[in-house]
This record gives C-alpha cells, sequence and structure tokens, in this order.
C-alpha cells in the first residue's frame, strides 16, 4: 500500500505541475490552472502522509515457545 500511495501521490503532483505551469488555455467558468494547483496541493498531503504512515508502522512480532512432549 505505501508503494501506491507514493505512486499516487507523485502522479498527482506531476499531472497538476503540467497543468498549472504548461497548459495556456483559457476556458469560462473553469481555471485549468487552479485545478492543477489544487492537484499538486493532494499530491504533496497524500505523498506526507503516506511517508509519515511509512515511518510510524508498527510490526508485530510474535514468538511462540514450543515444547517438546516425548511420550515412552
Amino acid at each position: 500500500m505505501r508503494t501506491s500511495g507514493i505512486g499516487g501521490s507523485l502522479t498527482l503532483l506531476a499531472l497538476g505541475a503540467i497543468l498549472f505551469f504548461a497548459v495556456t488555455v483559457e476556458t469560462s467558468g473553469f481555471n485549468i490552472n487552479t485545478a492543477g494547483m489544487i492537484m499538486m496541493i493532494v499530491g504533496a498531503i497524500g505523498l506526507f502522509v503516506t511517508m509519515a504512515m511509512g515511518t510510524t508502522r508498527e510490526h508485530t512480532v510474535v514468538e511462540k515457545d514450543r515444547s517438546v512432549v516425548v511420550d515412552s
């Protein structure tokens, strides 16, 4: 899950940067640059949350005592 979270966040960042910096289309009622900025913000938040969850993940180790019983 961590890998897909990082990949999704980086994809949002990249697509948002393309829409914000490289696309120069003027439309009425919808600003493509604003959509790009929102995508970059969401991607950055997602990347931060994914990295924070990855570093605080708890690892559980279960050890079982095994007794050897020999019937005579």
